[in-house]
C-alpha cells in the first residue's frame, strides 16, 4: 500500500492544519477524558465486541493448527510468535481456556491492549526489551516453567517491523521450549500508517490463520546456531503472513527495509 500518494499526501496536511487550529485546552480535555478509568474500561469492553463481531461474521480458515494441537494436547508450553501489526485477531487463533500470557510494553496503548485480551482470557505480563526487561524476562520463565504458554511480538514494542528482535530467542533457549510461528489475514481491512502497519479488520470479511513450524534452540546452542534460530523464525513468519495476505488478495506488508543487516548474536 502506497502511503505517499497525492490523496495521502493530502490528507496529511488537512490533520496537521486542523491540529494547529485546535486549542490547546481541547486537547487537555480530550486528554483527560480517555486517561478516566471508566471511559478506558468502556473502550476496551467496545474493542473486545468489536473483535468478537469481525469473528463471526467473517468466513475463517485455519492451515496447520495441527502444529499447536499437538503441543496443547500434550500440556507442552511453548512461545506463540506473531508481528505486532497483526495482533488485533490473534486472540481466536487461541485454544480456549489454554493457559497464556502475553507480553505487553508498559506504554498507554499497552495498558488498553491488555485490558482488551482480559476479555478473552488472557494474563498479561507487562514489560519490553527497553523497559522493565528483566523483570519481564523472570516473569515468563516463571510462567514457562509453571505450564503456561506466551505471546510475543518479537518485533514489538517499537520495530523494526517484522523483524526478529533476540529476545524471544533467549527466551526460548532459556526455557527449553519452542517457538511456533502465527499469523492471520483478511481480504477487508485498514492498514494503519505506524511503525507496524497495523492491521484492522472489518465485519463480513474472509479471513486466515496459518500457523508456522515449530523452532526449538537447545540451551547449549552457540551465538551461530542462535542467530540461524533468529532468522529461521524471522523467515517463518514472513513467509507465512505473506502467504496469508495473497490467499486474501490484498495487498502484502512487507518488512522495514534496514540499510545495514543486524548482527542480533553480538548485542548480548
Amino acid at each position: 500500500m502506497d502511503l505517499n500518494t497525492p490523496r495521502h499526501r493530502w490528507r496529511r496536511t488537512r490533520l496537521r492544519a486542523i491540529a494547529r487550529r485546535t486549542p490547546a485546552w481541547h486537547l487537555n480535555m480530550y486528554k483527560r477524558f480517555l486517561h478516566m478509568p471508566l471511559i478506558r474500561a468502556c473502550l476496551c469492553w467496545l474493542a473486545a465486541i468489536y473483535i468478537r463481531l469481525v469473528f463471526t461474521t467473517s468466513r475463517w480458515e485455519t492451515q496447520n493448527s495441527e502444529r499447536a494441537l499437538t503441543l496443547w494436547d500434550s500440556s507442552q508450553p511453548f512461545i506463540l510468535a506473531f508481528w505486532h501489526g497483526r495482533l488485533f485477531m490473534m486472540p481466536h487463533i487461541w485454544r480456549t481456556r489454554a493457559p497464556i500470557d502475553l507480553l505487553i510494553s508498559h506504554h498507554r496503548d499497552g495498558e488498553l491492549l491488555a485490558r482488551t485480551v482480559s476479555h478473552f482470557g488472557f494474563d498479561t505480563i507487562r514489560g519490553s526489551s527497553s523497559r522493565g526487561g528483566d523483570g519481564a524476562l523472570r516473569e515468563m520463565l516463571r510462567s514457562l516453567k509453571a505450564g503456561k504458554c506466551i505471546g510475543f511480538t518479537p518485533d514489538g514494542p517499537r520495530g523494526p517491523r517484522m523483524q526478529v528482535a533476540e529476545g524471544i530467542i533467549s527466551i526460548a533457549k532459556l526455557a527449553g521450549v519452542p517457538i511456533v510461528p502465527a499469523c492471520y489475514a483478511i481480504s477487508r481491512r485498514k492498514v494503519l500508517a505506524s511503525w507496524d502497519r497495523f492491521l484492522v479488520p472489518f465485519p463480513f470479511s474472509r479471513g486466515i490463520y496459518i500457523w508456522g513450524q515449530p523452532i526449538l534452540i537447545d540451551r547449549n546452542a552457540n551465538p551461530e546456531v542462535t542467530e540461524a534460530a533468529r532468522l529461521a523464525l524471522e523467515d517463518t513468519l514472513n513467509a507465512i503472513t505473506q502467504s496469508a495476505d495473497q490467499h486474501c488478495s490484498v495487498d502484502v506488508i512487507h518488512p522495514d527495509p534496514m540499510p545495514d543487516a543486524v548482527d542480533w548474536s553480538a548485542k548480548k
